[in-house]
């Protein structure tokens, strides 16, 4: 046959048969000569639809089979020629898939047949052809496409499941630690970089970041995000009302695109490096108390039915949001005094416990002070019980306005108090007293119009006041009342301590 020539010299005039039946293939069909050495390439034949579908002609592949390499895809290009010098190695068939440049710009996949023959020259020719394959692979990808997200679904639902899990089988207490591993959970499945919660304030002028996950080596803002006073970011103030009454999501898919109105936000979410970010909001018991939410440092592609996703992400986060309300409530009933609202002596026991422990350890001192409001039965007798409740209030909201973060202070019973006072020296602690008996003495209680005076007497120890063999929290709370008795043997509104009774 022409078509085997090692040249390709003799086939200038194809047969008007073979093209006649080259046209009613559903492809292009070829054929594609290698010179010995791999120098030249050619295609001696090749039907003329390839005109119609590429930038080239027969004559011009004829000539140089190069130019219909330099139609490929630069992405499938780099193994197309070593296919074909595997094939002429080993005579086995060829077989390629590639995307090719149509006449349009645009690509399509193609795959290439071809049967290779080893000529007498050592130049190799194959006989085959090539055809459009785009309606298979957008059928492929369209396939792989359903089954990942029918696996994406599955996942989440699955991660749904567990969570909801968790949440149910978590023991009393344990709801806020949960409520952080969901949000870390959340968050490495989305891919994104900070998961939150937030808590708005009943006028809705303030909120507050309540918990909050972020991926390694992203700034938490939890510390900084409390109280935050947003009356000033009316763009946010809208969106908070689309909550409220629609119940929609917030999405910002590029936060620099953000409109003008939202000037002050976009500056506040790009010092955090925020590029995008969506939130959800949070109803508990009906009402929409805060929001769920995720921040992306990078601008990315988000799906379609986020905002479906959220909605059921943020549903599951109201109850535990509203199962954490609740066990909060719970545990407050149980160590706050319902009377004056500071703690009450089953909360300061373990603290001091804890207070003990943390001085074994690190040696930075602790005192604790038994406080007394003197002649508390004559206010009750004179006043009314009222009143006498007025003066309970009263010293325990002074009380808790002197204790640093560190202290604890509580009712202990009646009219008796406690204080524990953290990191602190003998004469620190004496001081930090005193202070207290002189407040209370100047602001006496008014009740019904009239000025009640208060004073209180106080027994004071330190832990180096004890042997460190019997320090506990029960040894220290007997020393403090033993001193307490005697400032009121004393004549009452003074201080005890291991120096004896002081005067301010």
């Amino acid at each position: 046959m022409a078509l085997e020539s090692a040249s390709g010299k003799d086939d200038k005039h194809v047969p008007d048969l073979l093209e006649e039946l080259a046209s009613g293939v559903p492809g292009v069909l070829f054929s594609y000569w290698v010179s010995a050495d791999g120098t030249q390439r050619r295609f001696p034949y090749i039907s003329s639809r390839v005109s119609d579908l590429f930038d080239v002609t027969p004559e011009e592949l004829g000539q140089d089979g190069l130019l219909l390499t330099e139609l490929v895809h630069p992405d499938d290009v780099e193994g197309l020629r070593p296919s074909t010098d595997e094939s002429a190695r080993t005579l086995q068939p060829w077989q390629y898939q590639a995307r090719v440049r149509l006449k349009d710009g645009s690509y399509q996949w193609f795959e290439g047949h071809s049967l290779p023959k080893r000529l007498a020259d050592g130049s190799t020719l194959w006989f085959g052809q090539f055809t459009n394959i785009q309606a298979h692979k957008d059928l492929e990808l369209s396939l792989r496409a359903s089954e990942a997200e029918t696996d994406y679904q599955l996942r989440f639902h699955q991660l749904l499941a567990s969570l909801s899990s968790e949440f149910m089988d978590s023991a009393i207490g344990d709801i806020d630690a949960e409520i952080n591993h969901f949000l870390a959970r959340i968050g490495n499945f989305f891919q994104l970089d900070r998961a939150y919660i937030y808590q708005f304030s009943d006028d809705l002028t303030h909120m507050t970041n309540t918990h909050e996950w972020c991926r390694d080596g992203v700034t938490a803002l939890k510390d900084s995000q409390q109280d935050v006073d947003i009356t000033g970011f009316h763009w946010w103030q809208q969106q908070i009302r689309d909550v409220l009454g629609r119940n929609q999501v917030v999405f910002v898919e590029d936060v620099s695109r953000l409109p003008e109105t939202a000037v002050e936000e976009r500056a506040l979410l790009e010092e955090e490096e925020v590029a995008a970010m969506f939130c959800a909001p949070l109803q508990v018991r009906g009402v929409v108390e805060g929001f769920f939410g995720m921040d992306s440092l990078t601008v990315r592609h988000w799906r379609g039915d986020l905002d479906d996703l959220l909605v059921l992400v943020a549903n599951m986060l109201a109850q535990a949001v509203e199962r954490f309300r609740l066990e909060q409530e719970l545990l407050d009933q149980s160590i706050l005094d319902p009377l004056t609202g500071i703690h009450n002596r089953r909360y300061l026991e373990p603290r001091i416990e804890e207070m003990l422990a943390h001085y074994q350890r690190t040696g930075e001192g602790l005192a604790l002070a038994m406080l007394d409001i003197d002649h508390f039965k004559q206010v009750n007798d004179n006043h009314g019980h009222l009143a006498g409740d007025r003066v309970l209030r009263h010293f325990a909201g002074l009380l808790q306005g002197q204790r640093r973060g560190t202290d604890v202070a509580a009712r202990y019973g009646g009219e008796e108090f406690v204080i524990a006072l953290a990191d602190v020296t003998p004469d620190q602690a004496c001081r930090a007293l005193q202070r207290i008996l002189e407040l209370v003495r100047e602001q006496p209680v008014c009740f019904e119009g009239e000025a009640v005076p208060v004073s209180v007497s106080a027994g004071l120890v330190h832990v180096t006041d004890l042997p460190w063999e019997t320090l506990s929290s029960d040894a220290l709370i007997t020393e403090a009342d033993r001193r307490l008795y005697k400032a009121k043997g004393s004549g009452r509104d003074c201080l005890v301590d291991a120096s004896g009774p002081i005067r301010s």
